[in-house]
């Protein structure tokens, strides 16, 4: 074959990925005008179609290229690999895999049957002056998924399946006799099954029935299954389950004993498993051994086995807003790992000698047997130490032992901060649902002293356990190559310095100034712009630009260190009852602490993306099901108005968040009828292009809630403007209360009046 024609050929090709042609189109495009000239190019063809680089098109003597064989040296710098993200209408963007390169717009009909989160390859157009990047996607290198949720919609000898998501952009067709007995109206799972290149829906098959739409156990179960997380386990998970025994006595024997040691959980009051504990006591020297417990799930769940392939399938625990679907069957989570009141458990322990200030002398790492005295929830630790007292004598120990743990957490925190650690804070919205899980309130979730108890001593036993295997690696004595022993970090990175210029830049033309000279300084700036944001207008909006500029934590053997908590080294070691990254770090640890060698370090990434990846689906999940409580809640609230705060701003229109629950729509642009609004995406705002009236991320409106769909989880609002109402509803918070804000200031370019600063932060690591 002649190589040099072969790539001319290829060339034609690649630059009209979707064309066919023959070989007379082939040979004037390229000048063959001679009959051996000719010849050659049908030779050149026909084995270009032997090894696959050419497929025949449906009319016979004409060609297309195989997408695959774009990666042979074949204008590598027009194609780009990427991930497909898609919006609603069908319109796409794919986020290349190279890190610095613009994101490519994909217009509807250049997606080639391409699906949201696919891993894509795209041809680049040429570069238009004031566009950016276009393309086409030429193949589908991996689908990011094939099972979809959604309402069958039947006709007498075929359905379609209309998908609940919003970034699925077709209805999947369904032949009469793949229905699986499914009918009109109700919500099922179908997997995808073929897509023909001339159709323009995909072909599934009904492989699960989930019921009527509306029903709130078939929404909670769609959401599960939209994500990709199992309904129940397999038969041959729960009997392995089944046959878990308790620990022998020789077991118990071999470990450290911390059973008479005063020992307790503080967990939230509606929790169920429970797998950390502290322990605490006082030292003759003076100091404190504080141990961190926590339940020892490696010693049940043993690689390989079923259980430990689901757990590692499923990554994590996903917890929805009625329901949590655990990672380990519920006689494992419940109750033999549950480190529950008066009943002997294993753990793996972090046991720390400490003085007052929070400096640690010397770490113990072990296997342990412990038993807990008291089971707390937040809001009795809380009490005790807001008041400095407990119930009756017997609670004593605990008592005293919450307070001193209280005072060395305090700073510890205080320290983490100094040392360069970002307050970065979230808020959680929890609801108070009735005996039919019906939302009736909303509030944010309070985050107290007590909360952070247990969150310093959580963050310092990680970071003892980094450490220990992290600053471990020996420097051979014939060698300057340090025996790093691979192990599972939880890592973030600094920020985009992109994003952060123009964070930087934004906030300055708030009055706020920061350093960005080194990482210190920067943490130092973002912490003192939170303090002086706080209660002012303009917080929420702060808040949520400051929160997008950052990195997202991920699990890598590549450390890189955790930039939010300015830990050179962090993993996740306290959760193996429900994060299998967990249950790693346990495993490894183990391993090397009885002097074992290295693992793979290959074999295990990609243990760690997988779980990331899991992690961010559950994540979305259960902000799915936030949102579906939401809208619920405001389904029969058509009509009323509330205080609320603009939290978002697009070409479409203008989201707002309603004060106290957090509930979020979106007001069409098209439905402020007083002006032509444009989008100044650089400074968070719409703004009118007669009046100059301007709209900006963080203000303070009122809303109408005007339409509520339930099934696609959306809601819209109308804006209400000073004159149309006297007094917004009352929006209720937990325990009863009710919170108005009377009339809300008119929208204007100018800094808005300060407001109460909200409670109930938390924190994500």
């Amino acid at each position: 074959m002649n190589e040099n024609l072969a790539k001319q050929i290829l060339k034609i090709f690649a630059n009209n990925p979707f064309d066919a042609y023959n070989h007379k189109q082939i040979a004037s495009r390229i000048g063959a005008n001679s009959k051996a000239e000719r010849q050659e190019v049908i030779r050149t063809m026909q084995a270009l179609a032997e090894d696959k680089h050419l497929v025949e098109d449906d009319h016979k003597g004409k060609f297309k290229i195989n997408p695959k064989s774009i990666d042979d040296e074949l204008l590598p710098q027009n194609y780009v690999t990427g991930t497909i993200d898609m919006k609603q209408g069908g319109k796409a963007y794919v986020i290349p895999e190279e890190e610095g390169r613009e994101d490519i717009q994909i217009a509807p009909n250049n997606t080639h049957h391409a699906l949201h989160g696919d891993t894509v390859k795209v041809l680049m157009f040429p570069q238009r002056k004031m566009h950016k990047p276009e393309g086409q996607v030429v193949e589908i290198i991996r689908r990011a998924k094939t099972r979809f949720v959604g309402v069958i919609q039947k006709q007498e000898r075929f359905a379609f399946m209309v998908s609940d998501s919003r970034t699925m952009p077709v209805d999947i067709f369904i032949h009469i006799d793949d229905l699986g007995g499914a009918e009109n109206g109700e919500k099922v799972l179908v997997e995808m099954t073929d897509w023909p290149e001339r159709m323009n829906n995909p072909v599934g098959k009904v492989i699960k029935r989930l019921g009527r739409p509306g029903d709130n156990n078939v929404e909670m179960q769609s959401i599960l299954a939209e994500y990709d997380f199992p309904l129940d386990f397999p038969k041959e998970v729960e009997e392995e389950a089944k046959k878990i025994k308790k620990p022998t006595k020789k077991e118990i024997a071999s470990r450290r004993d911390f059973r008479d040691i005063t020992t307790f959980t503080i967990d939230p009051a509606d929790a169920k498993d429970f797998d950390d504990a502290l322990s605490f006591r006082e030292l003759p020297n003076g100091h404190v051994e504080v141990g961190v417990h926590i339940a020892d799930v490696s010693y049940y769940v043993k690689p390989g086995s079923a259980i430990d392939r689901e757990a590692y399938e499923r990554g994590t625990s996903v917890y929805l807003v009625d329901r949590t679907i655990p990672m380990l069957p519920e006689k494992l989570c419940n109750e033999v790992c549950s480190l529950r009141q008066d009943e002997e458990k294993l753990c793996f322990s972090v046991v720390m000698e400490m003085d007052g200030k929070g400096k640690v002398y010397d770490s113990w790492m072990g296997k342990t047997v412990i038993k807990s005295n008291r089971r707390m929830a937040y809001e009795e630790a809380q009490e005790i130490i807001e008041s400095g007292k407990w119930k009756d004598e017997s609670e004593k120990p605990v008592g005293e032992a919450i307070l001193k743990l209280h005072a060395i957490a305090t700073k510890l925190r205080s320290a983490r901060y100094r040392s360069g650690a970002i307050n970065f804070e979230t808020q959680e919205v929890k609801f108070q649902l009735d005996e039919n899980a019906k939302p009736i309130g909303v509030y944010i979730k309070e985050s107290k002293e007590a909360n952070w108890l247990i969150e310093e001593f959580m963050l310092l036993a990680n970071k003892t356990v980094a450490e220990f295997v992290g600053k471990t690696s020996k420097t051979s004595a014939t060698s300057k190559s340090r025996n790093t022993k691979t192990f599972v970090y939880r890592v973030h990175d600094e920020p985009n310095p992109e994003k952060l210029n123009t964070f930087v830049e934004f906030v300055a033309k708030l009055g706020f100034s920061m350093k960005t000279s080194s990482r210190k300084a920067l943490a130092e700036s973002y912490n003192r712009l939170f303090e002086n944001i706080a209660g002012r207008g303009e917080e929420h909006m702060v808040d949520t630009i400051a929160i997008r500029t950052m990195s997202k934590a991920y699990y890598s053997t590549e450390n890189i260190g955790h930039y939010g908590l300015a830990f050179p080294f962090y993993t996740h070691f306290t959760s193996p009852i429900r994060r299998y990254p967990d249950l790693m770090v346990h495993r490894l640890l183990e391993r090397y602490l009885q002097g074992g060698t290295s693992v793979k370090a290959g074999e295990y990434e990609d243990y760690c993306k997988h779980c990331s990846i899991m992690e961010k689906k559950a994540a979305d999940a259960e902000r799915t099901s936030v949102k579906y409580k939401q809208a619920e809640f405001l389904a029969d609230k058509l009509g009323q108005v509330f205080p609320a705060l603009i939290s978002g701003v697009s070409k479409w229109g203008i989201y707002a968040e309603i004060e106290g629950n957090k509930c979020e729509g979106m007001i069409p642009i098209g439905s402020l009828k007083d002006d032509y609004y444009m989008l100044d995406e650089d400074n968070y705002q719409v703004i009118g292009r007669r009046h100059g009236r301007t709209y900006k991320l963080g203000y303070p409106v009122h809303i109408r809630v005007r339409k509520v769909d339930l099934l696609k989880k959306q809601i819209d609002f109308d804006l209400v403007e000073e004159d149309d109402h006297t007094a917004p509803q009352s929006t209720k918070h937990k325990g009863g209360k009710t919170k108005s804000r009377g009339k809300a200031p008119q929208a204007k370019d100018t800094k808005a009046k300060g407001k109460d600063k909200p409670k109930g932060k938390s924190q994500r690591r």
